[in-house]
């Protein structure tokens, strides 16, 4: 978890097949597809932000293998600075109007995932 300061939003992140927390604050889904087997109402989101979500290409290439995560980290990344995205990131900054973050994602593994990498982003972001 990011610690971002004063009014600051801290921004963690939790598998979507993991119950929420009232500590949770402003859940939003960063995958592009829906988690299967997850009910709206099970997931109590606050946003799908599906648009901040890996490429379909880059997902498809990624296929969560650990031995592409460097390369994923990197295109990513990449794909995060484009205009619009940025602008979707403040917008989720200022929705959670100083709420913590919860970066909801489907993937099994904990470690290799995009919310990983978008919460990294997110968190400079904001310290500017």
């Amino acid at each position: 978890m990011s610690n971002l300061g004063n009014k600051h939003s801290m921004i963690s992140i939790r598998r979507a097949y993991e119950d929420p927390s009232e500590d949770d604050g402003y859940r939003v889904l960063v995958d592009r597809l829906w988690p299967r087997g997850r009910s709206k109402e099970s997931l109590k989101l606050d946003h799908w932000a599906r648009e901040l979500a890996p490429t379909d290409e880059l997902r498809k290439w990624f296929a969560h293998d650990p031995q592409h995560w460097e390369v994923f980290k990197q295109r990513y990344r990449s794909e995060l600075t484009e205009v619009e995205k940025l602008r979707q990131m403040q917008l989720l900054l200022v929705n959670a109007a100083g709420r913590p973050i919860t970066l909801v994602y489907g993937a099994k593994d904990e470690q290799h995932n995009q919310a990983v990498v978008l919460r990294e982003v997110m968190s400079k972001l904001h310290l500017r």
